[in-house]
């Protein structure tokens, strides 16, 4: 990958997670930046020797990783993903490959004391799930998986007209296309936890 294609790529996942009309997978990754714009960067030598160390894939997922990571993508800034980004990177993709594990040991604390309809009942506020991951008890890929079984996201957007609910729904909205869910595989898991 060039240098300017990795800075192209960090620019549209960061369009991608930060406004809802842009979306990542629909334009493949394509932006109005120039390279003339690039070169005026102080930062493009930090792209230049990124790009040499990673492949296409890795370049798409070591920014989704930051993206994701970040509470408010909006403020998140390249100094701060050079700094801290290859930690967060390596923390993701331990966190992708244990995924089903994760995921299963989260539900069990999740619907262990509780049905399935407390989890996602929002006619007193948050629900359940939305309060685990805000206290960090639940991941987001947790967050996306349920939503690809229950397709809860839609119907909280109509019930809770709340900003905190409002940015979590957009984080799972925009992180969903890049996780390769076996929804079936994921169901089972969840069948088995809940009975």
């Amino acid at each position: 990958m060039m240098p300017f294609d990795a800075y192209r790529c960090y620019l549209s996942l960061k369009n991608h997670f930060t406004k809802d009309h842009y979306d990542y997978i629909k334009y493949r990754g394509k932006t109005r930046a120039t390279v003339q714009a690039f070169y005026k960067r102080k930062d493009r030598f930090w792209f230049e020797k990124f790009a040499r160390q990673k492949s296409d894939k890795e370049v798409e997922e070591f920014f989704v990783s930051n993206f994701v990571y970040t509470t408010d993508p909006e403020t998140m800034w390249i100094g701060e993903i050079m700094k801290d980004g290859e930690e967060r990177y390596i923390e993701w993709k331990r966190k992708i490959q244990s995924l089903s594990y994760i995921f299963k040991e989260e539900a069990n604390s999740i619907f262990e004391q509780n049905k399935v309809n407390d989890v996602f009942d929002c006619s007193g506020g948050h629900p359940l799930i939305l309060k685990n991951y805000l206290g960090k008890k639940t991941s987001l890929e947790t967050l996306v998986i349920c939503d690809r079984i229950f397709e809860y996201r839609k119907d909280f957007d109509k019930k809770l007209e709340d900003p905190v609910w409002e940015t979590v729904s957009r984080k799972i909205k925009k992180y969903s296309p890049f996780l390769n869910i076996n929804v079936p595989r994921y169901k089972k898991i969840l069948q088995e936890v809940v009975l």
